[in-house]
């Protein structure tokens, strides 16, 4: 079944194809006459162009390429992009309410006794060896000034630490926890780290640099999520270079394919693997296999949970996990007038009846991701215009377009919550400035940017030292009161009570405890 189904995506979507490994073969005349004909029978016969003019290893590569995509497929979904059908009947009213009390819990107004009891019961279902990780990490920096994958970025912390090592650090931190909670050893948290065609080496060489940030490599798979052609506004696909076809990934929503064809989900039911915390890799504060999270999920019995922080006001534009007519839904900011951003809650007046922002932070079962093949051909994809690189097709030139000139095709992760029932959803709230500062800007932008990321981790430093009776002093300007504590002294403010009665010097970095 899953080799019949990855032979399926292989023909519709595609496995991303490695540009390294052993040179492929040309292929036979019968073989190219078959693949041009299926490319001409969809209109789509302008990526032979160039065939001709091409090497050996060239031919091999463009037909190895074009035979990863069904072009009749490609079709549909771009006409699907352009023109999607409307999800409500002619006339309805689009329906949307907050998701129900019973489907939320949050953390700045849970009871004590019920956040200790998801905390133990996730730290026990990691004891167990029945949570793994998956990381979207697929962006490159290039809005940070660096061509590395964005994992790599170093926010400028006193420790000088990458995202990638500190959200290794929180895992390793978790499974101390886990050990110390049950009295086992050697527990695991399997970390998926999906990239993409641009970033998969790097990432794998920056794993391998710094020997995997401590954990155990065997714990820790890399692997990549698939690609969609860049089409012209015309509708054509597009051509980088006479031998290659412009190729884009396929959106974070390309999670739930990359899943199988990497054969990641495989592993995870080898594991015995029930849950599932899926993240991405720009939010510096990412609470990552969280154990109350985790036990949240768990308690609820859900298929899908998502973490999201209040919407700051009226005006931020964020995403906002609702109920869409029924069905739990994201719906971004352009999509709702003022009068609904702008409504109170009946109950809390002094809060916005919608504030559920999101943060693409989400808990899985196990069981649900086994579902894959029944729902991932029904979720939509999205176009996002852009100015694409490509070769004129009567010139045999490379055009660098001044506006966008044509479209890349991509899926969004969220796009499976209206698939799910609101009977196994599940939303929990938690405090933006304990974990949530996106990486989005350039330095010197001021908002979700290097400074901002580092600054929110010291200042999260900062309030745990203070809230076990530690004193934090500056040594330079009055302002500057921010501490860095390593996840491997502590992952949420536990265990610091050696601190209680020293005076810190910020800046600091604390690496252990002395």
């Amino acid at each position: 079944m899953a080799s019949t189904f990855n032979t399926l995506l292989d023909k519709l979507h595609l496995n991303s194809k490695d540009d390294e490994g052993p040179p492929a073969k040309e292929p036979t005349e019968e073989e190219l006459k078959e693949l041009q004909d299926k490319y001409t029978k969809a209109g789509q016969e302008q990526v032979f162009t160039f065939y001709n003019e091409l090497s050996t290893a060239e031919k091999a590569g463009l037909f190895e390429r074009l035979k990863s995509f069904d072009p009749k497929y490609i079709n549909e979904i771009t006409e699907k992009a352009l023109h999607p059908p409307s999800n409500s009947k002619e006339g309805q009213e689009t329906i949307l309410e907050p998701l129900p009390d019973t489907a939320t819990a949050s953390i700045l107004d849970s009871k004590d006794e019920d956040i200790q009891a998801w905390y133990t019961s996730g730290l026990e279902l990691v004891s167990k060896g029945q949570v793994a990780v998956v990381l979207m990490a697929g962006g490159q920096g290039t809005r940070l000034g660096s061509s590395d994958p964005k994992g790599c970025f170093n926010i400028g912390l006193p420790s000088q630490k990458s995202l990638f090592q500190i959200q290794a650090e929180r895992i390793w931190k978790v499974q101390q926890l886990a050990e110390k909670e049950s009295g086992k050893k050697d527990i695991a948290i399997p970390w998926y780290v999906m990239t993409s065609g641009p970033t998969r080496r790097s990432t794998e060489r920056f794993f391998e640099e710094h020997k995997y940030f401590g954990l155990n490599k065997d714990n820790v798979s890399i692997f990549e999520q698939g690609v969609l052609p860049c089409i012209s506004n015309e509708g054509k696909i597009l051509l980088e270079s006479k031998a290659k076809v412009a190729v884009a990934p396929d959106g974070n929503g390309g999670i739930y394919q990359a899943l199988l064809t990497s054969n990641v989900r495989t592993d995870m039911r080898k594991r015995g693997i029930q849950h599932i915390h899926a993240y991405c890799v720009d939010n510096c504060l990412v609470r990552v296999a969280d154990p109350v999270f985790t036990g949240f999920a768990a308690s609820k019995d859900v298929d899908i949970a998502t973490k999201v922080v209040r919407k700051r006001n009226a005006k931020e534009s964020v995403g906002l996990i609702v109920q869409k007519n029924g069905k739990p839904d994201v719906v971004e900011y352009s999509e709702i007038d003022n009068a609904t951003a702008e409504a109170k809650d009946s109950n809390k007046p002094d809060l916005l009846k919608f504030r559920a922002a999101n943060i693409v932070n989400h808990y899985y079962s196990f069981r649900f991701l086994e579902t894959i093949e029944d729902w991932v051909h029904k979720l939509p994809h999205h176009v996002a215009r852009k100015k694409i690189p490509y070769i004129d097709i009567e010139e045999g030139e490379t055009i660098k377009p001044e506006k966008p000139n044509g479209i890349k095709l991509e899926q969004f992760v969220f796009d499976v919550f209206p698939l799910t029932s609101l009977e196994k959803f599940a939303c929990m709230e938690v405090k933006r400035e304990d974990e949530f500062s996106p990486l989005k800007n350039a330095k010197g932008t001021g908002e979700d940017d290097p400074d901002t990321s580092k600054q929110d981790i010291l200042n999260q430093g900062r309030r745990w030292v203070q809230n076990v009776g530690g004193i934090v002093e500056s040594e330079t300007a009055p302002e500057e009161t921010g501490v860095e504590i390593s996840p491997l002294v502590s992952y949420g403010g536990e265990g610091l009570e050696f601190l209680q009665t020293r005076t810190i010097k910020a800046p600091a970095v604390i690496e252990k405890e002395d």
